[in-house]
C-alpha cells in the first residue's frame, strides 16, 4: 500500500513539473527575447525626407505599418550591404506575419553623395519594395537621435572616399509611428556585426500579437 502511495506521489510530482515546464515554454512564446524594448514608445519629431522616387516621405508614411528602419549610407563597405541583404532574406516571411504590409526603411545619413538616383539604384539591388530616403543633416540628426541611434562624419568630406560612422541596430516603429525598440547587432567572431534576421523573425510575431 505504501508503495502505491509512493508511486502516486511520484506521478503527481512528475505531472506538476511537466505542467510547470509546459507553462514556461508557452510563456517564452509570448515574450520578446531579442528586441531591446524602450520603456515607453518614443514619438518622432516632424520630419520630411525624399525617397528614392524623389517623393516626400514623412511621419504620415509610418502610420498603419510596422517599419524596420536602418541608418547608413550607400558607400558603406560592410555593415549596410550586409544588413540589407539580411533583411531581404527574411522579407517574404515578415510579409506573411503582418496583417498590413511591413516596410523596410533605409535612411541615408550621407546626403552629399547619396542622391535620389543613387538611392534608387542601391536599394533596388536588394529589394524594390524597400524604401530609401535622405534629407539634410538638419532633418536627419534629430530624427536619428530620436530613434535612439547616432551617426557622425569625422573625416574631411572634400575627398569623396570618406567614411561615415553610424549605428548598426535595426529600429522598430509601430503602426502609430512611434519607436518601440531596436534589434542590436549580433557580434560573432569573424563576421560583420549586424542585427540577426532570425532574431527579428523570432520576436516580430510577439509584437504583432499584442
Amino acid at each position: 500500500m505504501s508503495g502505491n502511495k509512493f508511486l502516486l506521489g511520484g506521478l503527481l510530482i512528475a505531472a506538476l513539473l511537466g505542467g510547470l515546464w509546459l507553462a514556461s515554454q508557452q510563456q517564452k512564446g509570448t515574450q520578446l527575447r531579442y528586441l531591446q524594448e524602450y520603456p515607453q514608445p518614443r514619438a518622432l519629431p516632424e520630419f520630411s525626407l525624399r525617397n528614392q522616387h524623389d517623393q516626400a516621405f514623412g511621419n504620415a508614411d509610418l502610420l498603419g505599418h510596422w517599419t524596420l528602419t536602418f541608418v547608413g549610407y550607400t558607400y558603406c563597405p560592410d555593415i549596410c550591404p550586409t544588413t540589407l541583404a539580411e533583411l531581404n532574406g527574411i522579407y517574404p516571411q515578415l510579409q506573411q506575419l503582418a496583417d498590413s504590409p511591413l516596410q523596410v526603411l533605409f535612411i541615408s545619413v550621407d546626403p552629399k553623395r547619396d542622391s535620389v538616383a543613387r538611392l534608387n539604384e542601391y536599394v533596388s539591388y536588394f529589394n524594390q519594395d524597400f524604401i530609401a530616403a535622405t534629407a539634410g543633416h538638419d532633418v536627419l540628426f534629430p530624427l536619428v537621435r530620436a530613434m535612439g541611434m547616432m551617426y557622425g562624419i569625422s573625416e574631411s568630406t572634400e575627398n569623396d572616399d570618406y567614411l561615415v560612422d553610424h549605428s548598426a541596430s535595426i529600429v522598430v516603429i509601430n503602426p502609430q509611428g512611434q519607436v518601440i525598440g531596436r534589434f542590436k547587432p549580433d557580434n560573432q567572431p569573424g563576421k560583420v556585426a549586424i542585427a540577426s534576421g532570425q532574431q527579428i523573425l523570432a520576436d516580430m510575431p510577439v509584437l504583432l500579437a499584442r
